[in-house]
């Protein structure tokens, strides 16, 4: 069933209305990223409890409502003890962008400094939490109609069309991107179709007004066989608890036409599963595969945050809970 505690139509929160503001410039806001698997939820849930803080979520695909187990959405119970933002907001049949998240993640960090709140912000999805802090790229916002009709075709005519046809429009972004960078192409192509100018025009460095906040960026981070054990163990909690259930129930609801949400690890898997003859040979296959692209993208995340000059790491390894919560707490004490 999906988590609807703290969605859009809860009363203390809508991130659809606006004139929500900050009481003022430079309130500290809290990001905390990491790996898959790595601890980020319970340490956030530590920091809320000590500082008065409230959470929302970076993940670009915990937005979505049904998709709980594959997304390690934190319980009922929690969001209960402690509001969060940013989950079950949208329908699997609508669109979520980075643009939409920075829209949505900036109204909810300014009415939670309205409150005299701590924001934490917690994911793991890097081009969110860089568009966040860094403020989306200039460029028009998405248009769903136009993000249909591109993605209708890849389903037709397959992603190289449109790559061919987006190597003669911007043969400069092209050469920077390959026929596997399907979202990129849907969005070059929708960007050209919407402000008649190419990708390569817009410059990449340049990016809109972001917050007006002090962030105070934490990477948590763990040796790589202890990260990966604990990968392998969520993934098989995470079937122990239905996942295979739940996209099964999610392709009657849309998943199957959400180009971003079919992709998600697990759900990706899932559905090559189901469209098997589901032996045991192809479940086991199933499950090293889930296993295998959970660990890839844990590496990815690690590569990412790297560049990211503005996140200080811990490693939770040599720290415990308790400590890297107290290490966090004192920073953001600090003037």
């Amino acid at each position: 069933m999906p988590n609807t505690e703290w969605d859009y139509s809860h009363p203390i929160y809508d991130p659809r209305k606006s004139g929500q503001t900050t009481s003022g410039p430079r309130s500290k806001v809290i990001v905390l990223s990491g790996p898959t698997a790595v601890g980020k939820t319970a340490l956030s849930l530590y920091l809320a409890k000590r500082l008065g803080g409230q959470i929302v979520s970076a993940d670009s695909m915990q937005v979505y409502q049904g998709m709980d187990l594959g997304t390690a959405k934190s319980s009922l119970d929690e969001r209960r003890q402690i509001p969060h933002y940013l989950i079950d907001i949208r329908k699997l049949t609508e669109s979520f962008d980075a643009a939409s998240y920075f829209e949505e993640a900036k109204k909810a960090i300014n009415f939670i400094i309205a409150q005299n709140k701590v924001p934490i912000v917690v994911g793991g999805t890097g081009f969110y939490i860089d568009t966040l802090i860094n403020g989306p790229p200039v460029g028009p916002p998405s248009d769903p109609e136009v993000r249909s009709q591109l993605e209708e075709q890849i389903e037709h005519f397959g992603v190289e069309p449109l790559f061919d046809r987006l190597s003669k429009l911007d043969p400069e972004y092209a050469k920077t991107i390959t026929t596997r960078d399907r979202r990129k192409i849907v969005r070059a192509l929708e960007i050209i179709t919407l402000s008649q100018k190419k990708v390569s025009d817009f410059d990449p460095a340049i990016h809109s007004k972001g917050l007006d906040v002090d962030f105070r960026a934490w990477f948590l981070s763990m040796p790589k066989p202890t990260l990966d054990e604990r990968i392998n163990n969520r993934c098989d909690l995470m079937l122990a608890t239905g996942l295979i259930d739940e996209v099964e129930e999610l392709q009657n609801k849309g998943l199957l036409e959400n180009e971003s949400a079919r992709q998600a690890i697990g759900y990706k898997q899932a559905i090559i599963y189901l469209q098997s003859e589901k032996s045991q040979e192809d479940y086991e296959q199933f499950v090293k595969n889930f296993k295998a692209a959970s660990r890839r993208y844990a590496k990815k995340q690690f590569t990412w945050f790297r560049k990211r000059e503005q996140f200080k790491w811990i490693d939770l390894d040599k720290y415990t809970l308790e400590q890297a919560g107290q290490i966090i707490c004192q920073d953001y004490e600090r003037e």
